[in-house]
């Protein structure tokens, strides 16, 4: 009897653990670089939107940045573009590797002229000049444009996030969050230079 007992639990720990031993040993840290908001603050709204249900019953394995069309799209850390190409799901995409199996993804960039939403925007309006496939990318560089090509036509214009590691998709919400209010408080100071705050009492003529 006990001997089946425990067979029993051996069998629903592995069951429990099984789904999880593909997973590198560091799947769920953060990575060791920081994170550079990958777009232009100001126009974006962020959700921690990680594992919701879509289409086909896939679960979405990314964070969608919402802001209107052509928005700047930055690198989120110094690394090397990958991959740029176009799907029906994806729409246009690239993908930048940024060294020990780290790699981020920016996905549903744009592909229609300015004030249309004709899907036929030539590639220097998806892509930023000198990005292409090997080219070395810095933290906060210019690399593209967002939009709402492949699936995202009805979901409004925005960029479709992820952070990989050793090929699997980790939740990027936290790492973006706290890079958004790094860029705001950059944001800000950047302001009260060019325009400081009136102190009271202190009045510009």
């Amino acid at each position: 009897m006990l001997l089946r007992c425990m067979l029993a639990l051996i069998s629903v720990i592995t069951m429990v653990i099984a789904p999880y031993h593909h997973l590198p040993a560091r799947a769920h840290e953060e990575p060791p670089f920081e994170i550079v908001f990958p777009q232009e603050v100001a126009p974006t709204t962020l959700h921690n939107d990680w594992r919701a249900s879509r289409s086909a019953g896939r679960r979405h394995e990314g964070n969608d940045l919402m802001a209107p069309k052509m928005t700047e799209v930055y690198a989120a850390a110094d690394g090397r573009v990958v991959k740029v190409s176009t799907s029906t799901r994806a729409g246009r995409y690239l993908i930048i590797e940024h060294g020990s199996g780290w790699e981020t993804y920016y996905i549903h960039l744009n592909n229609d002229h300015p004030g249309s939403d004709d899907g036929a925007a030539p590639w220097y309006l998806t892509i930023a000049p000198g990005v292409f496939e090997g080219a070395t990318v810095a933290a906060g560089q210019l690399i593209g444009w967002v939009g709402d090509s492949g699936n995202a036509e009805r979901a409004g214009s925005h960029t479709h996030f992820e952070l990989h590691y050793d090929g699997i998709p980790i939740n990027p919400y936290h790492a973006l969050v706290e890079a958004m209010d790094r860029q705001r408080s950059v944001n800000q100071m950047l302001e009260d230079l060019v325009d400081p705050p009136v102190e009271e009492g202190n009045y510009r003529v």
